[in-house]
């Protein structure tokens, strides 16, 4: 029997701190309390001075996904590999079908890629075409194989994107099933118009990428997914929220009792757009992703809605592409590959521009960086929690510990960092997944194939049920 005692620290949940150690048996944690006795053979990990978290879960990610012609740098193992560097013990993934392909094809296909992973992952599945087939296999994703997300592309025109059609018949749908939308939120007919315009006025450096994905595509996409969703009754999530407008989009619908989420990504809290900018074409176009960094003062706008709860989870969309990849656009902004990196690195930005600023308290840190994400895709109390029956996935998070990020240094397989020269102070000491020492003083210890597939239940009963009570109510 494989054991693992964690001593000394501070444990954080998102309801409490307590200093207590953390007893872990076989994978689960068997006791959480203070003075525990270590079993015979037990290794001990010593986290005095330091607290001890859930481990990450990043509910946003791109690992080894064809993308623009080209498919990501990271793998299933690399990335997860790298996440597990930074404290990151769970990735929500993407699987995304070709337009005619079957979600179950491509499903099964990205399980397969998904078999080398060093930690936990689970997907998300993309609806990006409609027929009964379609309609057939969210059915079998949710009630067979635990998918209880499915994610839309309103942007990427001519592609993958979902119009209001789809989007009206993958909600219902999902509201049968008791599984959540979620939407990337950009109006991709407007994207395209502008494109277009942009490059006639001879733009066409990756200072173009922004000047065509400006805010309001962004707001008004969310704003009509968010009232598709509200005549449906289904609840969504919108991921990579980046801006004021699909931010008060939200917000609006919150104060409206509607149940909206919203996902951030830790570049948009701390990365603006001067980076494009740039004269240097590899640096300004690692930094093309979708939606792209918005002015300085959508970041001020964005920790509010962290802090005040119209925010609930931090991403990555890790989507990391090489510099030869992005050269794919040099003459043309919208054929660079749109991604960045960001797995290993999110945690620790997190803490220094979040937890040393006096922004998040490291209980509120914990809820945005693993328990939310947990709770609002149904692995809780599996994930995101410190407790007796819960995986042993732990972080021993060293506040004064200090790293500077860099494409030289990163597990990433990417060659570019976009917090690249970023010093950060706290940062993992030791990360344990299923109850083994995967990290530990900058040593990391990955295994190819260690990580699990995590089904997630569907909420048919509490969904359907709380939207049998809004109907009955406006009868009423």
């Amino acid at each position: 029997m494989a054991s693992v005692l964690v001593r000394g620290g501070t444990v954080v949940n998102a309801d409490l701190e307590q200093r207590a150690d953390v007893l872990c048996v076989d994978g689960r944690i068997a006791a959480v309390g203070p003075d525990l006795q270590a079993p015979a053979g037990c290794q001990v990990v010593d986290a005095g001075g330091a607290y001890v978290l859930p481990g990450g879960i990043d509910p946003h990610t791109h690992m080894q996904m064809p993308f623009m012609g080209t498919v990501t740098a990271d793998d299933f193992f690399s990335g997860t590999a790298a996440g597990l560097a930074g404290g990151t013990t769970t990735i929500i993934d993407f699987v995304i079908p070709n337009p005619q392909e079957p979600l179950m094809d491509a499903f099964q296909k990205w399980r397969g890629w998904a078999e080398k992973s060093a930690s936990d992952y689970s997907f998300h599945v993309a609806v990006t075409w409609w027929d009964a087939s379609v309609h057939r296999d969210m059915g079998l994703l949710v009630r067979e194989h635990g998918v209880n997300s499915f994610k839309h592309f309103m942007a990427y025109k001519n592609a993958i994107m979902a119009d209001d059609e789809l989007l009206v018949r993958s909600f219902q749908r999902a509201l049968e099933l008791g599984a959540m939308p979620t939407v990337h939120a950009e109006n991709g007919e407007l994207v395209y118009l502008l494109q277009q315009q942009t490059l006639a006025q001879g733009i066409r450096g990756p200072q173009g990428h922004p000047l065509s994905r400006p805010p309001a595509v962004e707001g008004e996409a969310a704003q009509r997914a968010i009232a598709i969703a509200e005549v449906i009754g289904v609840p969504l999530y919108v991921v990579h929220v980046s801006c004021e407008e699909s931010l008060n989009a939200i917000a609006r619908a919150r104060a409206r009792g509607q149940r909206v989420y919203g996902e951030v990504l830790a570049g948009h809290l701390v990365v603006d757009d001067s980076v494009y900018a740039n004269p240097d074409f590899a640096q300004a176009a690692g930094h093309v992703m979708s939606p792209p960094f918005r002015p300085r003062g959508h970041q001020q706008m964005l920790w509010r809605g962290l802090r005040g709860g119209t925010l609930h989870t931090t991403a990555t969309d890790h989507c990391s592409f090489c510099a030869d990849q992005k050269a794919a656009g040099r003459d043309d902004f919208t054929k660079i590959p749109n991604g960045c990196g960001g797995v290993e690195e999110r945690m620790a930005v997190l803490w220094d521009a979040g937890v040393n600023t006096g922004q998040l308290t490291p209980s509120e840190f914990v809820q945005v960086t693993s328990a939310n994400a947990a709770k609002l895709f149904n692995i809780y109390p599996r994930k995101g929690l410190i407790a007796a029956g819960a995986d042993a996935d732990l972080v021993v998070w060293d506040p004064a510990r200090s790293k500077t990020f860099s494409a030289r240094t990163q597990h990433s397989l990417g060659d570019f960092n976009v917090f690249e020269g970023r010093t950060v102070r706290g940062g993992p000491a030791t990360v344990l997944s299923h109850g083994k020492v995967v990290c530990q003083d900058g040593e990391l210890r990955a295994e190819r194939g260690a990580g699990r597939y995590v089904p997630r239940p569907a909420y048919a009963p509490a969904f359907r049920a709380l939207e049998l009570a809004r109907q009955n109510g406006e009868q009423a």
